[in-house]
């Protein structure tokens, strides 16, 4: 028997398997291409998703994963609330050997992005004695990981899409799937509570709508708000459709900012207003979405809605994936810079993207599109429940 042939025999045994990706939302949800082919390839295996706090939210609308354990990893960089809310180093993390060492897992896969490191969740699910451990690794990674990829992955123009490497990960070892699109389901009773909020915000059920998400978690991703409030007034002269912001609480000064560049009465905010699946069944209404790089990007991709993305030049592999999409910057010779922050400070991959651009995209999505349909709720899925560690 060929090692490959051995190694795909052993992974099509287990049981009980753990998928852990521990970072942002957006990122999540370009694993579950990956996910869906751990499902598919093992029908009747028990699938735990080990993510954090805020990609824990993704598991609910994620039919293939069984349930969720929640925990902010110390070697991934996590927001203040999660800072303030953790247990002292070692605490959580030994609390989360022991959660995982209960739970008697038969293999484990560790999706990383290329800038990443496995090893110290590897180290863990070693400890919890997990049998079976997959992830890419840069250097040899010996006991640590049973089954490996070397990792040689750096961001450079024309890399392969992190859906797309999370797919070949598993696909090492022998598990794939024939639907390759991003997956998200939200629930009937979340799309007539968006349409509550909606009205009660002041927008027109009866009218088509747009949707306007000007934030992003780094300030390096962010198209000028004023900019997006700009585009917004453009696309509603041009095409009558109502204007709707959305973002989470800590976002309402950049929807603020970006109404201010708007005539009165012209749009409706929702920031701070919709929960998770609320805000992908607003996405799935909308004639289309504008927004930066990140993760209303790839709802609208899971959802086959049409998007436009201000696309900043930090790194190259999280367009959206399989989309009705338009992808707009402007070439730089800093790009995949990987920052937070410009270091250059002038911002030009997003900055020199103007106005006009962004609604001629919108408009050549909204014309090439079906026919509109009413908001409408997608298939319904039930939640799972949330451990949270730390």
């Amino acid at each position: 028997m060929t090692a490959a042939c051995e190694r795909q025999r052993r992974w099509q045994s287990v049981k009980r398997v753990l998928a852990i990706r521990l970072d942002n939302l957006g990122d999540l949800l370009m694993t579950t291409p990956a996910l869906v082919a751990l499902r598919a390839s093992l029908p009747q295996s028990h699938l735990t998703l080990l993510a954090s706090r805020a990609g824990a939210a993704l598991a609910a609308h994620v039919p293939v994963v069984d349930d969720v354990i929640a925990f902010d990893a110390p070697w991934v960089k996590r927001p203040a609330a999660a800072l303030e809310a953790s247990l002292p180093l070692g605490q959580a993390e030994a609390q989360l050997v022991a959660r995982l060492a209960a739970g008697r897992f038969d293999a484990a896969v560790i999706f990383t992005v290329c800038t990443q490191s496995a090893l110290p969740a590897a180290l863990l699910c070693l400890q919890a004695g997990i049998p079976l451990r997959l992830a890419y690794s840069r250097e040899n990674p010996y006991e640590l990981l049973t089954d490996w990829l070397h990792d040689t992955e750096v961001p450079a123009d024309g890399m392969r899409h992190e859906a797309q490497r999370q797919l070949d990960l598993v696909r090492h070892v022998g598990l794939q799937a024939d639907a390759q699109r991003l997956m998200f389901r939200f629930r009937v009773e979340e799309a007539l509570t968006m349409r509550h909020k909606f009205e009660q915000a002041g927008g027109d059920l009866t009218r088509p709508y747009v949707v306007v998400h000007p934030g992003a978690t780094a300030a390096s991703r962010r198209y000028p708000a004023e900019r997006f409030g700009q585009a917004a007034q453009a696309l509603v002269d041009a095409t009558g459709c109502q204007a709707v912001f959305s973002g989470g609480a800590d976002e309402a000064p950049l929807v603020a900012q970006a109404m201010a560049a708007m005539r009165p009465g012209s749009a409706v905010s929702l920031a701070g207003q919709l929960a998770l699946g609320e805000l992908a069944s607003l996405i799935a209404g909308a004639q289309v979405t504008l927004c930066n790089n990140s993760a209303p990007a790839h709802i609208a991709a899971a959802l086959g809605a049409p998007v436009v993305v201000l696309y900043a030049l930090t790194n190259p592999q999280h367009t959206p994936w399989q989309a009705r999409a338009r992808v707009l910057n402007h070439p730089v010779p800093c790009r995949h810079c990987l920052k937070s922050v410009c270091p250059e400070q002038h911002h030009d991959c997003l900055e020199r993207v103007p106005t006009e651009a962004v609604v001629r995209a919108a408009q050549e999505l909204m014309d090439a599109a079906l026919p509109g349909v009413p908001l409408h709720p997608a298939s319904p899925c039930i939640p799972h429940p949330v451990t949270a560690l730390g």
